[in-house]
């Protein structure tokens, strides 16, 4: 076993250079980024210095989650597309690499959430979120390896439902779940091409897909009571984890799924 030695301060000074918070340099496609925590993530990962790819379907959105972005002073380009097109993951990579040049980073925040009681839930229902929530991420993955460089991160953005079960959500807790074991195989395979692959698993969070749940009085004062943290997240609250996992802070940082659930899965 090697013998644990106090750095000098030389040392010290490099390791602090080198696991840096900032992405200055860093190219970066985000997925979903057209609104809510997609659209977060690209202006974090803007004002934290790095080159950022919108992607989405609605181009309107995308245009201001662009502006937003290059308000922080960053580069940024948008691509509007449906993720689960057929040439969707080849075009995705080839803007990114015309206007990015060497790809640093994935984010996978695209996704949808569609509640139904299991026993009303259409196989139509389960297609369309495997679709979106595990099939996509997983097809641009494949498209994006052979061009990320060595040291570059793959985040997938995950949900509390991928690790604790909610009724009348089977089939979203379902691919939540598949992202997970997703995340920690990819990891392990990428590893020694030097590309992490982690996950951050959002809890409760206010965006436009569960807005009209929110908007429920007994359902928002069920998900306080099931909170620990006592409040509803915000799309705040998520990007600086993932800004976090694709910076060389995380360098160490391989196959993790981090919680960002006010408590929730710690009861």
């Amino acid at each position: 076993m090697p013998e644990y030695r106090t750095p000098n301060d030389s040392e010290e000074n490099a390791v602090s250079q080198d696991h840096s918070f900032r992405l200055d340099g860093a190219a970066i496609v985000v997925t979903g980024a057209s609104s809510g925590i997609g659209a977060e993530i690209a202006r974090t990962l803007g004002a934290s210095g790095a080159r950022v790819l919108l992607v989405g379907r609605d181009e309107q959105r995308l245009h201001a989650s662009e502006a937003a972005v290059r308000a922080t002073g960053a580069e940024a380009a948008s691509l509007a597309l449906d993720v689960c097109g057929a040439d969707a993951p080849e075009r995705v990579v080839a803007v990114a690499r015309e206007q990015l040049g060497d790809l640093t980073g994935l984010v996978h925040a695209a996704g949808i959430f569609e509640p139904t009681p299991f026993a009303a839930t259409a196989d139509e229902c389960l297609d369309r979120q495997w679709e979106v929530n595990v099939r996509a991420p997983f097809r641009l993955t494949r498209a994006a390896v052979p061009h990320l460089t060595e040291g570059a991160s793959v985040t997938f953005v995950s949900s509390i439902a991928g690790h604790v079960g909610f009724p009348n959500s089977t089939a979203y807790c379902a691919t939540k779940g598949a992202v997970e074991l997703l995340v920690k195989s990819l990891a392990v395979e990428l590893a020694p091409g030097g590309v992490r692959v982690n996950a951050v698993a959002p809890g409760n969070v206010r965006t436009s897909i569960n807005a009209h749940l929110l908007a429920d009085p007994d359902y928002h004062r069920q998900m306080l009571a099931a909170t620990p943290a006592g409040r509803i997240g915000e799309v705040e609250d998520i990007a600086p984890a993932v800004a976090y996992l694709a910076s060389p802070a995380a360098a160490y940082v391989q196959g993790v799924s981090l919680l960002v659930d006010g408590g929730w899965a710690a009861q």
